[in-house]
């Protein structure tokens, strides 16, 4: 029950009003689009790099670490669960390799003016530098290269696509990203695309998230405080209550809705076009082409760093 309070997804911060709140919404959806792509075809060290990032940039914020604190946490708990357990899974690669030098690490090399004749190279010993697919094997664990490689990036793109999107609503008003998103499709406009439909419908999705944690609050206080004995109820019948709890929240999301759409038509919400909303007024400030250059130098050191080997 308190999990849901504690961990506030998809809710605006109100107060404090931090930097992150004042840069221009349409800056903030290019950055969260960038650490959304950025890891596409990228090596694990920018992959690492992105998950170090965000933090910074929410310390840089001063966000208070009662809304981010315990769901950072949880999230790295989260991503670090997933390394180790996929670290330490079968890679699905049945190699048997055989080593690319003799036994006696020589490599005959036949010259160009012999035909018949080779000469004999020695080639230095690194003992130092041996590969190794197996990095370690004590029965049952065996870690390879390939569930290291695969564990970096599951559990860094977990931590990057959840915490991105959160931040950005965590910092972003509803509003906001309403006026951003429908800004950013006025061209769509030309081609017949209900732009104003589709942001009306964003904003009333966002707007309902809160709702719906709320609905799920008050239905997990109500099964705890009847004190409902789970083990002399047995499988069946605690999935029939489980199923009546479910039962009981969607029809309290109706009814919520069905209250939403009469006090939108109340208010002279019939459609789109007779109806136009100044949601917000978008500007760029000189902070906001700063965070613009910042973008810029995030994909050239992408390009440069990030690319894969």
């Amino acid at each position: 029950m308190d999990l849901l309070r504690s961990l506030p997804l998809g809710l605006y911060l109100e107060q404090p009003q931090t930097w992150l709140h004042k840069l221009d919404a349409r800056v903030k959806i290019a950055w969260l689009m960038s650490f959304l792509t950025s890891y596409t075809f990228a090596n694990n060290e920018w992959r690492i790099l992105l998950v170090a990032l965000l933090i910074i940039l929410t310390v840089m914020a001063r966000i208070p670490q009662r809304v981010w604190k315990q769901q950072m946490v949880w999230l790295l708990t989260l991503s670090v669960f997933v390394f180790a357990i996929i670290s330490i899974s079968p890679d699905g690669l049945g190699v048997s390799h055989q080593p690319r030098l003799p036994a006696s690490e020589q490599i005959l090399i036949r010259p160009a003016n012999t035909s018949n004749n080779a000469e004999i190279v020695s080639v230095p010993t690194q003992e130092n530098k041996k590969y190794s697919y197996i990095l370690f094997h004590q029965w049952p664990v065996k870690v390879t290269r390939r569930s290291i490689d695969l564990a970096i990036r599951v559990s860094t793109i977990i931590f990057t696509v959840i915490y991105s999107s959160n931040l950005y609503l965590l910092t972003t008003a509803p509003e906001e990203i309403t006026t951003a998103i429908e800004s950013l499709m006025q061209p769509l406009g030309r081609l017949k695309v209900p732009v104003t439909e589709i942001t009306l419908t964003l904003t009333l999705s966002l707007r309902f998230i809160p709702l719906v944690l709320e609905e799920v609050q008050n239905l997990i206080r109500s099964v705890m405080t009847r004190a409902i004995n789970w083990k002399k109820l047995g499988w069946k019948r605690a999935a029939q209550v489980w199923m009546i709890v479910a039962q009981r929240l969607l029809k309290n999301l109706l009814l919520r809705a069905e209250q939403m759409a009469n006090a939108m038509m109340v208010r002279g919400f019939t459609s789109p076009s007779e109806h136009q909303v100044k949601w917000h007024e978008l500007r760029l400030r000189a902070r906001d082409w700063l965070a613009i250059a910042m973008l810029t130098l995030f994909w050239v050191a992408r390009l440069v760093i990030g690319n894969m080997a």
